[in-house]
């Protein structure tokens, strides 16, 4: 039988048509697409004034994990204490990198002075279980620890991430609530992977057809991370709605697509913060399919997309904010 599904938006259905699209992801695609050149990040920082470290900081197993950080560039020698966004990549916890996606955030830096720090956390299936969002964790700890060094004011790091990274960013945002440090002014979630059962009416919807994220890919991704553990064997801080408490979070942004193999799990992790008395600005983007502001910035749904997040972001760092 064929599940129905939400129709696309029209301006992204003509844009999609000339992409490949697959319905499943194995080790050998996987690969090939590891192989594919990583997106230049020259481009992306041609046009800024801006300033670029490169950080390493340890594991809790003792590898090195990348940081990159992009601070404007201040030609009159002073700096202010800036916000700071925590990017974390999207790729299904299996692919992509700290400059993955990283022209979301730069607008941020653009609109905002943010200074930006992204995370090349390890990627499964070489890395499993919490290694991603313990790697992510460890990032964030170096960042706010040195927030004097980098011009960042500690009261305004938001997390945010897109997909697997979206995912990555709420399990980093209970660590940080469970554990106490370091303070999270905000979580931004972009289209985010919380659920491994993938069981929803969404995932159903979206399995079975190519696409550019299906449910066939999402059950490889989750497996990737998790292998064979058994559902009451999945740590929450990996698959986030698995988390029983929901209060206490920062303020929370998610937007999704209402044709895309997410939509459930997203609209129901907003619904479950409200229930548990939190804050949380939902976008449920009609016609969306999986990450189209990112594939497709200047489709009119994306520009309006990433337009609606940037205003919820001005409200959230304005003086007179009380959220």
């Amino acid at each position: 039988m064929t599940t129905a599904r939400p129709n696309l938006d029209p301006e992204l259905r003509e844009l999609l048509a000339d992409m490949p699209l697959m319905s499943q992801l194995t080790p050998e695609i996987l690969a090939q697409l590891r192989q594919l050149p990583s997106t230049p990040i020259e481009p992306l920082l041609a046009q800024r004034r801006v300033d670029r470290r490169e950080i390493t900081v340890p594991a809790k197993d003792g590898a090195r994990i990348c940081l990159s950080v992009f601070s404007p560039a201040h030609t009159d020698g002073t700096a202010a204490v800036a916000p700071c966004i925590y990017w974390i990549h999207g790729g299904g916890m299996v692919m992509g990198d700290r400059f993955s996606q990283l022209d979301i955030p730069l607008e941020w830096l653009d609109e905002f002075g943010a200074v930006i720090v992204s995370v090349d956390y390890r990627l499964a299936p070489e890395a499993t279980g919490t290694t991603l969002v313990d790697d992510c964790y460890e990032g964030l700890l170096w960042t706010a620890e040195h927030a004097a060094e980098l011009g960042i004011d500690p009261a305004r790091i938001i997390v945010a991430g897109a997909s697997a990274g979206g995912g990555l960013a709420a399990g980093l945002t209970l660590m940080a609530r469970d554990l106490g440090t370091p303070s999270i002014a905000a979580q931004v979630l972009i289209c985010p992977m919380l659920d491994h059962r993938n069981t929803s009416t969404s995932s159903r919807q979206y399995s079975g057809v190519p696409g550019i994220w299906t449910g066939e890919m999402n059950a490889f991704g989750w497996h990737a991370v998790l292998g064979d553990l058994t559902d009451n064997e999945v740590p929450a801080y990996v698959s986030p709605t698995l988390a029983d408490d929901l209060s206490g979070l920062p303020t929370t942004y998610i937007d999704t697509g209402s044709a895309e193999v997410f939509r459930d799990e997203d609209t129901d992790y907003a619904t479950r913060i409200w229930a548990a008395g939190g804050q949380a600005e939902l976008h449920v983007w009609a016609g969306g399919f999986h990450g189209f502001d990112a594939l497709y910035p200047h489709a009119h749904i994306s520009a309006t997309a990433r337009r609606t997040r940037a205003d919820w972001l001005a409200r959230l760092l304005s003086p007179n904010c009380a959220t």
